[in-house]
């Protein structure tokens, strides 16, 4: 898998991480982002469905 590497504001990393650990919605920091970037490609999907801009792949 690649990695990606960038920079993002600490308070974002803080909200992630009240999310991460045992018994919480993710295992780690970098399955919560991963997470949070296929559900904004789903929904940049169904924006681009709406208007018609679907690609086939």
């Amino acid at each position: 898998m690649p990695k990606v590497s960038l920079d993002m504001p600490q308070q974002i990393i803080e909200d992630l991480r009240k999310h991460v650990g045992d018994d919480r919605k993710y295992v780690s920091l970098a399955d919560a982002i991963r997470t949070g970037c296929r559900k904004l490609l789903d929904q940049l999907d169904e924006i681009d469905a709406r208007h018609g801009r679907i690609e086939n792949e």
